[in-house]
């Protein structure tokens, strides 16, 4: 990558000013000063702006957020704050949530930059499961369990959801397994059989479980053993360890 690249991402200025700040003397490579923004940077190189160093990225990034109530799942919004807030990473906007949350839904959202394994969540035709913790407004009809398993007709719909797993767990709290992620589709479907959703918590994408000892607002690095749980193709996965 050419060095006035690297400055402009690294720093999220234009390729113009990274340019500018490369040849007045303000970047380093390995500890020299080099003044040509079409150097090279190759992944051993240091490169340092201002005495600060910036670290490169190798290959693609994978975190879990505890995402709190009041933030979207999006890169920018111009009126509400965004899981981005969380996320102290080089170039964290390059970030994209892998299957979004409401603003007022909380929970795990996966993170990543590699299209590809975000795909393989969000397709349908991958049947990525997602479990959600439930509190509703008033008790739960046990009779719920069939229907969620038989597939509820959700309002200005053309076919029924696909089966469900509801597991009631008290008299208004319930977890939801879903295959499929329509809009809005925990609340519709209980909306549907006459019930109000309070509170929608997702605890699990695939086999990833949101880690326990993440508070609210809170974010780690996904295990090997998370990211290769998305069912990737076999010339894709890397071994174990």
């Amino acid at each position: 990558m050419r060095l006035d690249k690297f400055i402009s991402q690294q720093l999220e200025i234009s390729r113009a000013i990274a340019g500018r700040e490369v040849r007045a003397r303000n970047v380093t490579v390995d500890g020299e000063v080099v003044r040509e923004a079409a150097f090279k940077v190759l992944p051993e190189h240091e490169v340092a702006y201002d005495g600060n160093v910036l670290h490169q990225q190798h290959g693609p990034r994978y975190f879990m957020l505890n995402k709190p109530v009041g933030y979207v799942c999006a890169t920018e919004d111009e009126q509400h704050p965004t899981i981005l807030y969380f996320i102290e990473e080089p170039m964290a906007w390059k970030l994209h949530a892998a299957g979004r949350l409401d603003i007022d839904t909380t929970g795990l959202v996966l993170l990543t930059d590699d299209g590809q394994w975000s795909h393989r969540i969000t397709s349908p035709r991958h049947h990525c499961e997602k479990t959600y913790l439930v509190t509703l407004a008033e008790a739960v009809d046990p009779a719920l369990i069939t229907r969620f398993a038989q597939g509820i007709m959700l309002q200005g719909e053309s076919v029924p959801t696909k089966p469900a797993v509801l597991e009631l767990l008290d008299n208004n709290q319930a977890r939801v397994t879903l295959s499929e992620g329509r809009y809005h589709q925990v609340k519709r479907m209980f909306a549907a059989c006459g019930n109000h959703v309070e509170d929608l918590h997702r605890e699990r994408v695939g086999d990833i479980a949101l880690d326990e000892d993440l508070a609210p607002g809170e974010y780690r690095e996904l295990t090997q053993e998370e990211i290769l749980s998305i069912n990737l193709p076999p010339e894709l996965q890397q071994p174990l360890g």
